[in-house]
Order: structure tokens, then C-alpha cells, then sequence
């Protein structure tokens, strides 16, 4: 079976073979923000492979996620369970002994009758947050620099000596894992997300006895931001574009979200001061190519497998990132950049395809989504909404979306409106449409009350109080146990 073949038989939503459910393959990337081809956040980015999804399947063009950071959106995601209703809000929070009761997405998938396997990052990355029991099978995450990983964080990580000119940034009193650039003597084979590509290429050329759901995830372009030099070759630094800003951009900015935008400032500020801006954003380029490269070999050995027609794909990330937008690099904000995720979906049950569906959607959606096209149990119990009527009809009129960050920080967005709310009351308005850099907050407009009364009825009603951190567990690898320290 060729490769086309295979896609347009996932946009057609062929059917499954008789009597079987379908398999899934749950396919991620790390802060990938929308410059990726359909998403057109960045003119000229080389996306090919994520473009003939989309083209071929079913695009998310308004999609977000729960919340702007790595852990309490996956956690969201895999739980099935908003942070305003967990109390999980930062990479710090081990989701497993605060969240006993949650039945995850591959424990459910494995309760009714699903093999569960997966590799790479799908769960925060840090030891205590990937259990075992959640799997038939898992390969840990391997790191293109195994030197910075701390031990405690990464017992399964080989430490080696940092390598020869390392920062590869420049950077002067470099510190942690915010680096980029070409590891000397590395190519595609020797970085760290390969072993998550591999692991999935062999899985799909096998037979399964039964149905089975597959978690590849992918570090990049999560920093730090390294890649082959032929993925930098791409983006030649005399062509690259840095974001559009303003300078008077923060100046509408309510309290909290001038705090947000403050987190990690010192890290922009040395970029622009060393230089260095360009060639950030170049890295981060580089960095989405070859994440896009590495999603091509996943799907195209589901494209050769005898699992083809079977199988339901789902392509999404985590959250969005910062380049220097609103004097901000990283995620931890509730704007465009922050909260905005592509998300596809193609196989038996998609319809429609090509068509982009616009609609405000969350990756909280996903979970409902895949446990009804798979025809599992329907639960109750789960904050997103199945998506399956966009899958079928990409024009019907949908709720917004809801991205939170902390308690009582909250996002609503819709097909053209951006509201926020902060802890403290304060607001931010975006036409998204008219205003797509979200320069003009328009909270103070007399005349859009309406907009903001009709939002701010999707707000949440309360904000759990965050559950306890990492250092008030005791944590013990091995078994994989937490046992909560005595307070102090």
C-alpha cells in the first residue's frame, strides 16, 4: 500500500475491518505553536508532512490548550480533567498521588480491551510523572543532552561530559537547557526523539492481536532547540523573520498578565542584547522542521503497515510559545501564542476532509473524542466534549474554549474573541480578527460588554487550590511510590 493511498483513505473515513475496534495512534509534538504550514503562523516554514495531514485529514485551525505549560496540559489532556477542577497547575505537581482516582487515557483504553504502548514524551518528562501501570509498554524519553539532566529528575538518564563547544548558542553565562543549534557530528539518527520514531516504526510493522493504542511523543521543538544543519539550511539567516511586535504592546496590560509576560524576561532581554534574536528563532524554525520530518516516519510506517485502515491518528501539542511576543520567550500566558496547538485528526470516522474546522476546540476534547470514535463506555465525568459532530460536519456552530493558568486565570476564545480574566479581576479583550497580534485590549470598550458578558459565561464557577508539589513527596523511582513528607 503506498503512502497516498493511505492518506486519502484515512480523509475518505474508510471502515475498520468488521468486528474490530479501531487502533490509535496518538502522535505529539512539544511547543510547537501554530507556525506550521496550515496554521500559517509563520510565512515560509517547511512543514510537508504536517500539511498532507491536514489536507488530508481533519484540521483544528482554533484549537488550545487547557493550560499554557507542559505538565498541567498534559495532565488535562490524559486525565480527561481541567486544572481549575484538579488543582494541577505547574511542572512541579506530581499528577498520580494528588489525582488517585484518575483513569487515564491509556488506562482506559487498556480497561476495555486495548493494548497500550508508547514512547518519548507523553506525560511531563521528569521522573514521577510517566507510571508504568499506565502502560503494556513504554520507552522513557531520551535527550539529545544527556549532560544537563539532573539525576534525581532523570535516574534512567546515562550522564556524559557536556561536548565541544557547548552552548552552541553563544550565549555568554549560559545556563539550563535553553540552547540551540547543531550538535558537531550529530545527524537525524543520533538524536533523542529517534529513539521514540524507531520505537513506533517497529510496533506498526507488527501484528496485534488486539486493537491496540500507540503514544509516540516528540521532544521537539521543545528547547533545547537542536537539530541537523540541514534543517538550519532551511531557514538562511538573512531570510529569517523575526515576530511582529510593538512597543507599546504591554501598556494595556492588567496586573497579573504583566506579570506572566515578566516570567523569564531576562532570558529575552539577553537575546536581543547579545544578537541573538534571529538566530533563536532560526533554531526554533529548524527545530519544527525536523519534529515535522520525524511525525512523516511515524505516519509513514502507518502508511506501510497492515494497520493502515484501522487506525485513528491523532497529531497535537502540548501548548504554544513565545518568540519574543509581548517581551516574552517560552509559554506561561494566556495570548494567541501561548494557548494556540494544531491538532488533526484522520482515519476511519473523519470526514470532510481538507476543510479546516474553525471552531474554538481544546485539547481537553480529545480524551471524549477518541473514547466515542473507538466506541468505548461513554463517561460522565470528563470536561471536554467529544468532537466527533466537527469530525462529521465542519461548519456546526460550537461552545468556546477555555485555557487556564493558576487559579482564577482563565481564557475564552471563540471564532474571533480572546477574553481574559485574572485573579485580581483584571481583563484583556482581543478582536482577533482585526487585532490578530492581540495588540489593543479592548476590555475598557463600553460598546462590548456584550462580547465580554457572553464570553465570561463559560468561565469556571471556582479554582481548585493547587495541590502539592514535588517537594512535599517523597519520591522513590524504583517502585515507583510516593510517600507525602510530614509538614513542616
Amino acid at each position: 500500500m503506498t503512502r497516498r493511498t493511505f492518506l486519502g483513505g484515512l480523509a475518505a473515513g474508510a471502515a475498520t475491518a468488521a468486528g474490530k475496534r479501531p487502533n490509535v495512534l496518538f502522535l505529539s509534538v512539544d511547543d510547537m505553536n501554530d507556525w506550521v504550514g496550515p496554521l500559517g503562523g509563520y510565512p515560509g516554514i517547511r512543514t510537508p508532512e504536517i500539511d498532507k495531514l491536514a489536507r488530508r485529514g481533519a484540521l483544528f485551525s482554533n484549537a488550545h490548550c487547557a493550560s499554557p505549560l507542559c505538565n498541567p496540559s498534559r495532565t488535562a489532556l490524559l486525565t480527561g480533567q481541567a486544572p481549575w477542577r484538579t488543582g494541577i497547575y505547574g511542572n512541579e505537581t506530581y499528577w498520580k498521588p494528588n489525582l488517585p482516582g484518575a483513569v487515564t487515557l491509556p488506562v482506559y483504553f487498556r480497561r476495555n480491551g486495548y493494548t497500550a504502548a508508547g514512547a518519548g514524551k507523553v506525560f511531563h518528562h521528569v521522573a514521577g510523572f510517566n507510571p508504568p501501570d499506565q502502560w503494556d509498554d513504554f520507552q522513557l524519553q531520551e535527550f539529545d543532552d544527556p549532560w544537563y539532566r539532573r539525576d534525581e529528575w532523570y535516574p534512567w538518564n546515562k550522564k556524559v561530559p557536556a561536548p565541544a563547544g557547548h552552548p552552541f548558542n553563544g550565549l555568554s553565562n549560559f545556563q539550563g537547557e535553553f540552547d540551540w543549534g547543531v550538535i558537531p557530528g550529530r545527524e537525524e539518527s543520533g538524536h533523542g526523539d529517534m529513539r521514540a520514531v524507531e520505537y513506533g516504526e517497529r510496533f506498526l510493522s507488527k501484528s496485534h492481536e488486539k486493537p491496540f493504542f500507540l503514544a509516540i511523543g516528540l521532544w521537539h521543538p521543545h528547547i533545547p532547540m537542536f537539530a541537523p544543519q540541514r534543517y538550519f539550511d532551511m531557514y538562511p539567516p538573512d531570510k529569517v523573520r523575526l515576530p511582529e511586535t510593538s512597543d507599546a504592546d504591554l501598556d494595556d496590560i492588567p496586573a497579573v498578565g504583566q506579570e506572566f509576560a515578566r516570567f523569564r524576561r531576562a532570558e529575552h532581554e539577553r537575546i536581543v542584547k547579545e544578537g541573538k534574536w534571529k538566530d533563536a528563532v532560526r533554531a526554533y524554525l529548524a527545530a519544527i522542521s525536523f519534529a515535522d520530518a520525524m511525525v512523516g516516519r511515524v505516519v509513514n510506517a502507518l502508511a506501510k503497515s497492515s494497520h493502515a485502515r484501522d487506525t485513528i491518528l491523532v497529531f497535537w501539542s502540548d501548548n504554544g510559545w513565545h518568540l519574543g511576543e509581548k517581551k516574552h520567550w517560552h509559554k506561561s500566558t494566556l495570548w494567541q501564542r501561548s494557548t494556540h496547538v494544531p491538532i488533526v485528526f484522520a482515519g476511519p470516522g473523519v470526514g470532510a476532509a481538507g476543510l479546516p474546522r474553525k471552531q474554538a476546540v481544546s485539547l481537553l476534547d480529545l480524551y471524549p473524542t477518541l473514547v466515542e470514535m473507538c466506541g468505548l463506555p461513554a463517561r460522565d465525568d470528563l470536561d471536554g466534549t467529544s468532537l466527533t459532530p466537527l469530525l462529521r460536519d465542519p461548519k456546526r456552530k460550537w461552545k468556546p474554549a477555555v485555557s487556564t493558568y493558576f487559579p482564577d486565570n482563565h481564557a475564552v476564545i471563540d471564532e474571533r474573541w480572546r477574553y481574559i480574566r485574572y485573579r485580581d479581576g483584571g481583563e484583556e479583550l482581543y478582536d482577533r480578527v482585526a487585532d490578530p497580534n492581540e495588540w489593543t485590549n479592548r476590555a475598557g470598550d463600553a460598546t462590548l460588554a456584550g462580547v465580554k458578558t457572553r464570553l465570561a459565561a463559560y468561565l469556571p464557577k471556582s479554582s481548585a487550590a493547587p495541590k502539592p508539589d514535588r517537594d512535599d513527596w517523597d519520591f522513590d523511582f524504583k517502585s515507583y511510590s510516593f510517600k507525602r513528607r510530614a509538614a513542616k
